[in-house]
């Protein structure tokens, strides 16, 4: 294995866990392309649908502190694998569905599998990369993930005309499988100890114990019980909790569930500039990644500037579009998902703070707590939010009522704002040094 130059074996390894990481989001953004056949095959109401959805979600977010402990444990390797194939299996669960609680059994599955993922390549990041490039890798990762998003949208959507559900289900569950297979072919959760030249640039010159020796001998340390408590009492890890949320849960609210109804029924959009507006949303995120990444790669004092500005920003526009009593002009629009969507690569800036403030036996751990943030954030916004506009809307969904309904999105954002202020604070408090 050592015969292989370490740049190469970095590299592959990591594109086998993005690959693993787009077949996730292909996974989880599936069932948003085929609301119209589960309404048809299982006769069941909009409402249980986006229960469905919502259940998806939840179970995301409440297995990412367990993940990371496990992540921490066990390793990237065996938890992407694992992912992809619990994937694998809800996806085969919906095909074969009889009836509408199978439906909800898979997607359950799916957001169990999808759960492993994304922390689990993130934790590969500092170990196959000098931390210098690890901010630009990372968000490299979450861009590229969301080609899985393109998949959905385009090879999906025409499996599943031309061959219908079950053909289609299979097909994304075989997919799932291949994906696990190649992570445990390829994976590796770091380079073999003979490997020196991924050495830890922020060690003093006269410490020889590079970054390859430390995460050997935090993998090979026993568990700590005591590691999430102690991930949980770090305000570096705390502050990352509420950049994650803040950052994430608008671009969430608007691409998972109400951007493309706010859009048609709302600003009186035909489908068609709904569906654009939400393609210049994915791309918007995708060229804006590796420019933060590499911006808080050579700056990590912008982090925090960053994020808050990027939340004043997104703050800005959501007024921009709610405040006038008649739509807006579709540039508007344009400017405002474009925004929105910046919010998600900002939000991966969390990871490097979780990252510098923990030790590398605890990183699994903060990682998994740190990426609940956005998803805490989403899912209450996307309750709040249907809770209001049925009751504002009287039962018709126009722009009045998702004017008032989206009101709901001021909560989040300022608990966000706050949050990170304080977090900022207390870090400062307890790390006066550290770079913010």
């Amino acid at each position: 294995m050592s015969h292989v130059p370490q740049p190469r074996r970095a590299l592959i390894v990591w594109g086998v866990g993005v690959a693993a990481y787009v077949v996730a989001i292909l996974n989880r953004s599936s069932f948003g392309v085929a609301t119209l056949e589960v309404r048809d095959l299982f006769g069941v109401s909009s409402a249980l649908i986006a229960s469905m959805a919502v259940a998806q979600l939840v179970v995301y977010a409440a297995l990412q502190v367990p993940v990371g402990v496990l992540l921490d444990r066990y390793g990237p390797r065996v938890l992407v694998a694992s992912g992809a194939l619990v994937m694998a299996i809800g996806q085969a669960v919906l095909a074969v569905a009889p009836v509408a609680s199978w439906v909800l059994v898979g997607r359950v599955l799916v957001g169990a599998g999808d759960a492993l993922t994304f922390v689990s390549v993130v934790r590969l990041v500092p170990a196959w990369f000098a931390p210098r490039q690890v901010p630009v890798i990372t968000q490299l990762t979450g861009s590229i993930g969301q080609l899985g998003q393109v998949l959905s949208a385009i090879p999906v959507v025409a499996l599943l005309h031309a061959e219908g559900w079950r053909t289609t289900f299979l097909a994304v569950a075989a997919v799932g499988v291949l994906a696990s297979a190649l992570a445990l072919a390829v994976i590796r959760d770091a380079p073999p100890a003979s490997a020196t030249d991924a050495v830890d640039d922020t060690v003093p010159p006269g410490d020889r114990v590079g970054f390859l020796a430390r995460l050997r001998a935090a993998s090979a340390a026993p568990r700590d019980p005591g590691a999430l408590r102690a991930v949980l009492a770090e305000p570096g890890t705390r502050l990352a909790f509420w950049m994650h949320f803040s950052g994430q849960f608008s671009n969430h609210v608007i691409v998972l569930l109400w951007g493309y109804a706010f859009f048609v029924e709302g600003e009186g959009r035909s489908a068609g500039e709904a569906s654009a507006l939400l393609t210049v949303n994915v791309i918007a995120g995708v060229i804006a990644g590796p420019v933060i990444g590499a911006l808080v790669g050579r700056r990590p004092r912008l982090r925090v500037p960053l994020a808050i500005g990027t939340l004043l920003v997104i703050g800005v526009m959501w007024l921009a579009v709610l405040l006038p009593s008649r739509p807006v002009p579709w540039w508007v629009l344009a400017v405002f998902v474009v925004v929105v969507a910046v919010g998600g690569p900002i939000s991966l800036v969390s990871f490097d703070v979780a990252r510098s403030s923990n030790p590398l036996s605890r990183l699994g751990a903060a990682t998994g707590f740190v990426n609940t943030g956005g998803f805490i954030g989403a899912f209450v916004t996307m309750l709040l939010i249907g809770l209001v506009l049925d009751r504002a809307g009287g039962g018709v969904r126009d722009l009045a009522a998702f004017r008032v309904a989206f009101a709901c999105v001021a909560l989040p954002w300022t608990v966000g704002l706050v949050g990170m202020l304080h977090g900022a604070r207390t870090l400062r408090r307890r790390h006066p040094g550290i770079d913010l």
